[in-house]
């Protein structure tokens, strides 16, 4: 909400001074699109914002041609806007093409390397470079400071205005007069503010710009989209803009819930926990007693609940910006020199430092500890946020241990585990929302690739990993009162598998595994391996867990449904199972 109404009066003098959508515009995130959606065909259906089978909350080329680019993270927009231009040279086409982002976004690597490509290629490109000052949480690093000195500068700003004016009356502004005119306010930029990178790199530097005067935007944006080459325009806006408590409080306005409009208040309550806040809690426990432990956030210390950290140990706390890849080895070096990085991260946006993981955390076997918040599925943001992936690509790499809880007591000793016993690089994954209480109290300890018999039993064999645990604990009472009675597992660990529940499994003939991430590669994978490992498979194998394909927009529980992983749906694919074995088993006697 807070970045939409930051972005208002950019967003309408787009839409006048260009022709979309034969124009592009192409959103960075997609976290500041809603003002376009609205602008575009979608206000009547804007109730249905983020629900399923409703609007999407990102730019999605399927939704409206007006949407350029499908979004969802962090700085691909100059690559994408400079593809755009590329292609429209190629096929000699004749529109204009901006990218918006925002200045958290200019943290991120993959916004060099497209400013570099653009800036040498020279083509026509337009990039408006939207400074509120914020990500999500206080935007970090030296950009930060750099755009808060073009700001705020003083000297530059009022020489900046003089020398326009004179320029402005010049009759001819192509005259030798004019072009000493410009190399003097070139020069005098360059005096007042050194290293001016954009100008570096091969833009046309413009701005800064008041972002919330319309007149002065469209003046701007209608000079700019004829001038020739790559030009960025920097435009200063405030985060909330028209509602006071967007605009005191803009990082709890980002990804706000039902509120009271009048008092900013949330309509629910907080009852419960939730693992990030249980994460926060138990890591400034064991920072407390372990001077070793440092935390690395990825400009969400508030989302991943590091901010109580942040502020008890600042010198201990790093937020290295949207920067996931750079976080990852910034977090090896620190383990090289003897600190155990604490990394906290969501599971989608992890997916960003998968080769940093690889190459610099694995091949060495530091021990990094990776904290995957929002594994699983997500509410609300739909396909480019669904935390579904970690456990099929972290369990590829040599090295890693990857583990989840099934309840908020068990994820505190596997915590504690993590950071204090273990050895080598290892991830937690936990879901979104209230830290579960289910199965009550585990009285086994936290040891390396050691699962948690919860139930013993015969014929049938239930393996839960994680979060799964509340849906398999109820299929499994399902299954009772049926008649049967199934083991029921407790995995911990998707890597390594625990091969004596393997051995101790083959045996029986029906085993099931049950898995919050894509199937394929995940949890499941990893088991029906040990059993071909040990040269014994069970008469029948089946995995639960997620297709292979991009999960829309739904709450958690429909997706689940959708997904066909609620008790009674489980129930009914485990019962045609056994009663179609059966009777295969019957005809062939």
């Amino acid at each position: 909400m807070s970045s939409n109404l930051g972005i208002v009066e950019l967003t309408l003098a787009l839409h006048y001074c260009l022709d979309s959508p034969t124009d592009k515009i192409i959103w960075d995130v997609g976290h500041q699109c809603y003002v376009h959606k609205i602008l575009t065909g979608r206000r009547e259906g804007f109730s249905s914002l983020r629900k399923q089978g409703g609007i999407s909350g990102f730019p999605k080329v399927s939704e409206s041609d007006y949407d350029a680019f499908n979004t969802g993270h962090s700085s691909t927009s100059i690559s994408a806007a400079l593809g755009y231009v590329r292609s429209r040279d190629l096929k000699g086409e004749d529109f204009k093409v901006a990218a918006v982002i925002g200045d958290g976004a200019m943290t991120n690597g993959l916004v060099y390397e497209a400013i570099n490509n653009a800036g040498g290629l020279n083509t026509n490109l337009m990039v408006i470079l939207n400074d509120n000052q914020m990500s999500i949480s206080e935007n970090v690093g030296a950009l930060s400071v750099h755009l808060n000195d073009i700001r705020t500068n003083p000297k530059y700003i009022d020489a900046k205005r003089s020398i326009s004016k004179a320029l402005s009356r010049l009759p001819v502004f192509g005259s030798p007069l004019g072009h000493a005119f410009q190399k003097a306010k070139d020069s005098l930029r360059y005096a007042l503010l050194p290293g001016i990178m954009f100008e570096e790199m091969g833009f046309k530097y413009i701005g800064p710009v008041n972002g919330h005067n319309i007149s002065q935007l469209i003046n701007v944006i209608n000079r700019v989209k004829h001038m020739d080459g790559p030009v960025m325009v920097h435009i200063y806006t405030e985060k909330g803009k028209g509602y006071t408590y967007a605009e005191k409080y803009p990082g709890s306005f980002h990804g706000i819930d039902t509120f009271d409009i009048k008092t900013g208040r949330p309509a629910k309550t907080k009852i419960w926990d939730s693992y990030s806040d249980v994460f926060g809690k138990t890591l400034l426990k064991i920072a407390e007693k372990n001077e070793k432990v440092v935390a690395i956030s990825a400009a969400m210390p508030e989302g991943c609940g590091l901010k109580s950290f942040a502020k008890q140990f600042p010198e201990r706390f790093f937020d290295v910006g949207i920067a996931e890849g750079h976080g990852v080895t910034f977090g090896a070096g620190l383990a090289a020199n003897g600190h155990i990085p604490v990394f906290a991260v969501y599971s989608t946006f992890l997916q960003r430092g998968y080769d940093n993981i690889l190459h610099d955390v694995c091949l060495s076997n530091y021990h990094c500890v990776f904290m995957i918040d929002r594994a699983g599925l997500v509410s609300g943001d739909g396909e480019t946020h669904q935390g579904i992936y970690d456990v099929s690509y972290l369990s590829q790499m040599p090295n890693m241990t990857v583990m989840s809880p099934k309840n908020k007591r068990e994820f505190k000793q596997m915590i504690e585990y993590a950071i204090n016993h273990h050895k080598g690089p290892i991830a937690l994954r936990y879901p979104k929302g209230s830290a579960s209480m289910v199965c009550g109290r585990s009285e086994v300890a936290v040891i390396l690739g050691k699962s948690e018999t919860l139930e013993k039993g015969e014929l049938i064999a239930l393996i839960s990993f994680g979060a799964m645990m509340d849906k398999v604990f109820e299929l499994h009472k399902l299954l009772k009162e049926r008649g049967y009675n199934p083991a029921f597992i407790n995995a911990r660990f998707a890597k390594p598998i625990d091969m004596e529940m393997v051995k101790e499994l083959a045996p029986y003939e029906y085993v099931f595994t049950f898995e919050e991430n894509e199937v394929s590669g995940g949890f499941g994978t990893q088991v029906m391996n040990g059993f071909i490992e040990i040269g014994a498979m069970p008469k029948v194998f089946r995995k639960f867990g997620l297709p292979d394909e991009f999960l829309a927009t739904g709450s958690r529980e429909q997706l689940f449904d959708r997904c066909g992983l609620v008790p009674d749906k489980m129930l009914d694919k485990i019962l045609a199972v056994i009663e179609g074995s059966e009777n295969e088993r019957k005809h062939s006697g």
